[in-house]
């Protein structure tokens, strides 16, 4: 069971699925907000139950599954509707989250949460020991960004101002992880940052229970 558990967060494009791809080969457990947030408004689902309940029926599929492109539409300009249905998909996702990084069997885990400065920071995860920051120069996310997805680059930026700045995710850090280096370079970081946080779990484990007076 892992109690240490490291928040993974970064903007858009900026490699925080190639720094989780090598924790992962590390043998460290990493827990996915994006899939969690899936599995709560999957067919069947309380969460889906919720949703249909706050929304009504008209935002399924014709398979009875959460119309997602329908939803973001929805919510993308009203405010007041992506409130709503965060508070319903958050909580469950924050208990997914934080079971399946307990459940881990290394000294370590880390639970991946793209929006995490967007959603308050350490606020609604108390549980997160640290945080790592994924970063990289606007510049080298907009070229990734118009590559991958094909768009130009004024669609690539609207896309990253949507988000929290850059100044806003480095003041939640602890760690910053600057992604704009080779293959090579990327490897020896996550390595360095593994070989820290296995020090600072065994660490937390070491350390002798806290006497409570009644």
């Amino acid at each position: 069971m892992s109690d240490y558990i490291i928040g993974l967060t970064g903007g858009v494009a900026s490699g925080k699925s190639a720094v989780e791809k090598r924790f992962r080969a590390m043998g460290v457990t990493v827990a996915d907000a994006d899939a969690a947030a899936r599995a709560a408004v999957a067919p069947g689902s309380p969460g889906l139950a919720e949703v249909v309940a706050s929304f009504g029926a008209d935002v399924l599929a014709a398979d009875g599954s959460l119309d997602r492109a329908g939803m973001r539409r929805r919510v993308f300009n009203d405010p007041t509707a992506r409130t709503r249905l965060e508070a319903i998909v958050h909580p469950i996702v924050r208990t997914s989250l934080a079971a399946a990084c307990s459940a881990a069997t290394g000294v370590y885990a880390i639970a991946s949460i793209p929006l995490l400065a967007e959603g308050g920071g350490r606020t609604p995860y108390p549980w997160l020991e640290r945080i790592l920051v994924v970063d990289a120069p606007e510049a080298t996310r907009l070229e990734r960004l118009m590559r991958r997805d094909g768009i130009d680059a004024n669609l690539a930026r609207t896309m990253i101002t949507a988000q929290a700045t850059r100044e806003g995710r480095l003041a939640i850090a602890d760690d910053v992880l600057i992604n704009d280096r080779d293959e090579a370079g990327l490897d020896a970081h996550a390595a360095a940052l593994d070989r820290l946080y296995r020090r600072l779990a065994a660490a937390h484990c070491a350390r002798p229970p806290v006497a409570v007076s009644r």
